[in-house]
């Protein structure tokens, strides 16, 4: 037969690797080294990037400010339905409000009364928190009920200058004086980044404010979240959209440089690992067609014992290119295993998210076999052109 059955190749291609394994190892080792190199250097900055986008994320990148500008004439003011307004436009996710009551807020009443430490008291809606991504670090937000009786929360600034650093369990709760007015601490914000203003704020309920503060409805800030995609396109229609007869008296603020930080780590990669793994691969090739063409060279009996007995060159040449192969896909086997071994643990204790793109494991295990296949195609077309009575001159 001129064609010899997959499985009958296969044997005679691991001939070869039978029987010298050490060899045929180290060989394999080449490519896998270059496998791995570039699993890890592709999984691990993924990774890293995933993890650094999810906390950019959680900051509130995707958060717009809408505010009137001040010293207008006739001065501006949001409408009251304002946050209702912006949520009917369509990448529109969210939306929320504050609004300056224009009241002092003092530690108690011993202190001066015009005397507010640097401090705004300000309305706030329920669904604040989530839509600048805010958190509560002691006691708790504002709920349906004690929105409309005098309790405040406290920005992690505001807390600390009214000497409120923490909220005892089971204690009786501070209080803070607003306006000749006793209201109590129910809890104290973390941080917010994007938002210092809050930190700096005194938060009270919106009913609450209208019946303690004589607060008359209108928000001073809006806070709108939309699809990041397209923040940019919410932008441009979300003043028209708070006041259509004076868009020019609304001020919305630009995306945060957060935001920028974010697409510009999307839009990085890592060119000169990468190229690094290219080297290692293509290192990983040489050592498989050296020692491909030091196999013809140490089998040429075998090749003309074959020849001999009638095997064709095309049949000895597929011998040699499938040992080519087996050899470099066992390596790049070995090598993604390893590479996603590595990556897996690596990100497991740094406590990022496991992220592999598919077309490097992929393009492992098929760029193995094509540098088998190059790796294999000259020392298989040398060991095809050798005669039998050359090959067997040199028993």
């Amino acid at each position: 037969m001129s064609r010899l059955a997959p499985l009958d190749l296969l044997g005679l291609g691991l001939i070869g690797l039978r029987t010298r394994p050490a060899r045929a190892a180290l060989s394999g080792l080449g490519i896998a080294i270059g496998i791995a190199t570039m699993i890890v250097v592709t999984g691990i900055p993924a990774s890293s990037q995933a993890a650094l986008l999810a906390r950019l994320s959680a900051l509130g990148t995707n958060t717009l400010q809408v505010m009137a500008l001040p010293d207008t004439q006739p001065p501006a003011s949001l409408p009251e339905t304002a946050v209702e307004m912006v949520r009917r436009i369509g990448p529109v996710s969210a939306g929320s409000a504050v609004a300056n009551t224009h009241a002092f807020v003092r530690r108690n009443d011993r202190t001066d009364p015009h005397d507010g430490s640097g401090l705004t008291v300000l309305a706030a809606r329920l669904d604040l928190p989530s839509v600048i991504n805010a958190r509560v670090r002691s006691g708790r937000w504002l709920t349906t009920a004690t929105e409309r009786f005098p309790a405040v929360v406290l920005g992690s600034v505001a807390a600390t200058r009214l000497g409120v650093t923490d909220l005892p369990a089971g204690g009786p709760a501070p209080q803070v004086m607003i306006a000749d007015r006793r209201f109590t601490v129910v809890g104290i914000l973390a941080t917010t980044p994007l938002t210092p203003d809050i930190d700096r704020s005194v938060l009270v309920g919106w009913p609450a404010a209208k019946s303690e503060l004589a607060f008359d409805g209108h928000p001073t800030v809006l806070y709108v979240q939309s699809d990041e995609s397209q923040i940019e396109a919410v932008r441009g229609v979300l003043a028209e959209t708070v006041s259509p007869e004076r868009p020019g008296a609304v001020l919305v603020t630009r995306p945060s440089d957060a935001l920028a930080a974010k697409r510009a780590t999307e839009s990085s990669f890592s060119v000169l690992f990468l190229a690094l793994a290219g080297v290692a691969l293509v290192v990983g090739g040489i050592g498989v067609a050296n020692t491909m063409v030091v196999s013809v060279l140490e089998r040429r009996s075998e090749i003309g014992l074959r020849r001999a007995l009638g095997a064709t060159r095309g049949q000895i040449r597929s011998q040699f290119l499938t040992e080519s192969v087996i050899l470099a896909t066992a390596g790049g086997v070995a090598g993604t295993s390893l590479g996603l071994l590595a990556t897996v643990g690596y990100a497991a204790w740094q406590d990022w998210p496991v992220v592999v793109p598919a077309q490097s494991a992929l393009f492992g295990v098929g760029g193995a076999i094509v540098i088998g296949v190059l790796a294999g195609v000259y020392p298989c077309v040398r060991a095809a052109r050798l005669t039998p009575t050359r090959a067997l001159a040199t028993v």
